[in-house]
Order: C-alpha cells, then structure tokens, then sequence
C-alpha cells in the first residue's frame, strides 16, 4: 500500500500540529514547515519516528518553497496528496493604528504566503491523482470583522482563492478545500492588537464567543480533504455567522460594528 503525503506549513503549533498528528494517525507520511525550528521538532517528537521531515520555512520564501517540495516529495516517493496551506498570524487592531510593518507582514503571510504554496505547489499536485490543496480561512472571511480588518482581509482572500482554484484545477484532478473556522485556542490569538492593552484571546472571550479547539479543526481538515463542500466551517461561532450573514445581515452588522479588541 502506497503511503500518501501531506505538506504543512505552519507545522510548528496550534493547528498545523494537530493536523499533523491526526493525519499521521492514518499512516500519512507529514512534512512540517514553520519558522520555528523549536515548534518542529516539538511537533515532530508526537509523530512516528521515521514519518515526518521538517523544514525551517518562512512562506513568503518562493525559493524554499521549491526546495523543501522537491525534497519532501524525493522522500515520499514522488507524492503530495494534500498541501495544506496554514500558516498565518493574527496581528490585529483598528487599520487606522496599525504600523504599515504590522500591515504588509499580515498581508505577506497569510495572503501572499497562501498564493505562493498554490502556484508552486499545482506542479507537485498534479502528480498525485486524488490531491487536494486545503487552505486555512476565518470565519473573520464571513464577514469583516471590526478591529480585525486586515486580518479579515486576508482571509476573504484565502475563501475567493480558494473557490477560484477549484474550478481552475478541477481539470487537473486536484480538489480545492478550506477551512473557516472562528476562534481556535491556538497561540495565534496571543497577537497583540493595536491600541489596546489586550491580545485577541482576550478580547474574543471577553465579548462571549467560544473558542474550538485545535483538534476539533483536524478532525474538520479530514473531513474537508476527504469530502466535497468547498468550505468546511468549524465551531458554533462559524456556522452563527454563516446563519446571520445569509438571514439577518442587519443584525451581524450591528454586532461587528461593536467590534472585537475596542476598550
């Protein structure tokens, strides 16, 4: 039996490292990619031996990118099945009290970071019959969330992106999948807000709203990867927020202008 393959980035936490375990439990072969070298051999350590590679990787590297593929695909046995497109960072606050330094890298990260896995990752998917490029959304891609605007921004992106590629590769055999899902306890939400004395964990608990956790979100990329809704929502906040932004839009506009991070 041929094992099959799965790239992650952001490999080093939170969900990419939950992902990473979940797929390795069904005998995948993981390749772990992240800037922190400490967070993936910490990841690597709950895999089986043997079954995992890492890579220090920074996703707005095009030129890593091509390198850690056609390594990981050389121990693979020439197989990506699924590219997971994960890392991102959740700087946020007002647009309007953000540094352009805290701008562009949001925008770097999990925009064009997203971009560079799917352009050059088509070439290794297309050898693999059945793959699949799975990306990480938002329910902030719902709808715009007020004090999360670039954030917001770059996760419409990712959705767009994402519906865009599964009908551009849909002649390739290669599914387009994401995840949207709301508030995961992972430390993304550590990132500092602009303007505030807060982090985003505390702002997000403070006005009520649940937090998933990052197993919940595996379980949710197997069945997106394995299944065939382009968009796979997770935890109770998503699916609300799909509900009201379809049925009682005036409603969910009200809420947001209330936004999340003000004082």
């Amino acid at each position: 039996m041929t094992t099959k393959a799965i790239f992650i980035t952001g490999g080093g936490s939170g969900i990419g490292r939950a992902v990473a375990q979940r797929f390795a439990r069904e005998g995948w072969r993981v390749g772990l990619a992240d800037v922190n070298a400490k967070g993936l051999a910490e990841t690597a350590a709950l895999l089986p031996a043997g079954m995992s590679d890492t890579y220090v990787m920074d996703v707005r590297d095009r030129d890593a990118w091509r390198a850690n593929l056609d390594d990981f695909t050389a121990k693979s046995g020439d197989r990506l099945d699924v590219l997971f497109n994960n890392a991102g960072i959740g700087t946020g606050g007002p647009i309007a009290e953000m540094s352009f330094e805290d701008l562009d890298r949001v925008v770097q990260i999990n925009l064009v970071g997203v971009l560079n896995g799917a352009k050059i990752g088509h070439a290794y998917l297309a050898k693999t019959p059945g793959s699949c490029l799975l990306n990480t959304a938002s329910a902030s891609a719902i709808y715009g969330t007020s004090g999360l605007s670039v954030y917001s921004a770059t996760k419409f992106g990712v959705r767009s992106l994402t519906e865009a590629l599964d009908g551009e590769w849909y002649g390739d055999g290669i599914k387009v999948r994401d995840l949207v899902p709301a508030f995961i306890d992972t430390p993304l939400l550590q990132g500092p807000i602009e303007g505030s004395n807060r982090n985003i964990r505390e702002s997000v608990t403070q006005a009520g709203l649940e937090l998933s956790s990052a197993d919940q979100v595996a379980d949710a990329a197997w069945t997106a990867v394995h299944g065939d809704a382009v968009h796979t929502y997770v935890g109770k906040t998503a699916f609300r927020m799909k509900f009201a932004a379809r049925w009682m839009p005036g409603q969910l506009r009200k809420m947001m202008r209330r936004g999340i991070g003000k004082s």
